[in-house]
């Protein structure tokens, strides 16, 4: 199975597998300059606080094995399907917007936080990307039945979508859930629309993107 899969999902599924076995060997100040800091906050725990690579590296660390786990799972079951229908090229580029765009988002929760008082703290996951690759296969493939781990409930692809969507959006407003980037979630699904919307012309642009190609799929 494994050898059947699209190369750039292969390569993040190899890649993140590799930076978690890295965290587990190493110690964790080796990785504190590659975490998501938040501007402003130089010299907490011992590192520099926000450099640009940030934005990028973040996404290809994990705080824990179920973290990797249900990340990977998710690209494995998400983003192979995206990567045949856009090819290698289109696929990784929309990934990495998404996983961008969270950094962004999550950046801006960070100030504000600590202009609330609040340490500042780092964030690491790919889960910006993976929620961006959970909007674009709603998006795409909107009937087709997904069944995940957690709720083991057959549904749509749009519904999955929008379920997620409102339960990450209560959980930031709501702060029941300390300890997990909602935000940074619904950043990379509102830059992963914003490029699909991008690519077919639609608003909030004018028509300078390129239709994708049509899905390739067997039901």
């Amino acid at each position: 199975m494994f050898s059947n899969l699209p190369p750039v999902t292969k390569a993040l599924l190899i890649a993140n597998g590799l930076v978690f076995l890295l965290q587990q060997l190493l110690p964790e100040t080796t990785f504190a300059s590659f975490m998501l800091w938040p501007p402003g906050s130089d010299g907490a725990f011992g590192v520099g606080g926000f450099l640009p690579w940030q934005v990028l590296t973040y996404g290809f660390m994990h705080g824990s094995m179920a973290h990797l786990f249900f990340n990977m799972l998710a690209l494995l079951m998400f983003g192979a399907p995206l990567e045949h229908v856009w090819g290698n090229r289109r696929f990784l580029n929309y990934y990495l917007v998404c996983i961008v765009g969270a950094a962004v988002c999550q950046i801006g929760v960070g100030i504000w936080a600590m202009s609330s008082g609040q340490p500042p703290y780092p964030t690491v996951g790919a889960s910006g990307g993976i929620f961006g690759l959970l909007l674009a296969y709603g998006m795409l493939f909107p009937n087709q039945r997904v069944m995940l781990l957690i709720p083991p409930i057959p549904m749509k692809a749009r519904t999955l979508v929008i379920v997620y969507g409102v339960i990450e959006l209560l959980l930031g407003v709501s702060g029941q859930q300390p300890g997990v980037a909602h935000f940074a979630h619904l950043g990379g699904m509102l830059f992963g629309w914003l490029m699909i919307r991008y690519w077919r012309g639609q608003p909030p642009f004018g028509g300078g993107g390129r239709k994708p190609p049509g899905p390739r799929i067997v039901r």
